[in-house]
Parts: C-alpha cells; structure tokens; sequence
C-alpha cells in the first residue's frame, strides 16, 4: 500500500515488511519521508524513529529498507529477523538475515 509500505519520493524510498496493519496506522513510509523532509533527519534517524519508536509503540514489528538521495541506506528491523541486502552509494555491500551480520 502506497505511503505505508511502500514510498518513493525526491527524499527517499521505502519498502517495509512486518505486521500491514500497524504499517499502514503509522503511514510508515510517509512518515520516513517526512521526517527526512520536515525535521532534517537522516534516513538512519528517519528510520530508527518509526521502526523502533511508533511501530513498537502500537504493538507492531518488522523492518524497512530504505535509501535516501544520496546513496544512504537504511535496513532497521524490531523482530528476530529481516532478510536484506543493499549496496549503498559508495558501494558498500550488505546481506543479512540476523542482527549483526551486516
């Protein structure tokens, strides 16, 4: 669903994974992108902020992938494990499935 897990704007883009219902109460890619855009996060904070600020708070878990304009990646997730993989603007490569593996 456009704006919850899935957004794509001239700030960033964002596909998330986890519990649909809580995903699309928080508009969770919106809400990203807003943050981004409005407070001047960056995408990690943008991120860190919806994933493990208000999905948590309203009882849901899973994770986003996410990239800013400038190559930036964002992988957080609230549950067990996300499987993901990115190469960020620099090239640096990333496959995991558990925390700490990246």
């Amino acid at each position: 669903m456009i704006g919850a897990g899935t957004w794509a704007d001239a700030y960033c883009a964002v596909s998330a994974t986890g519990h649909g219902e809580y995903f699309v109460r928080a508009a969770a890619g919106h809400e990203i992108s807003a943050r981004i855009r409005h407070l001047d996060e960056t995408v990690a904070q943008a991120c860190d902020a919806v994933v493990y600020g208000q999905l948590l708070t309203m009882g849901g878990t899973g994770g986003v992938v996410a990239v800013d304009r400038y190559g930036r990646v964002a992988l957080p997730f609230n549950c067990e494990g996300m499987y993901r993989a990115a190469i960020d603007g620099a090239g640096l490569r990333t496959v995991a499935i558990y925390r700490g593996e990246d």
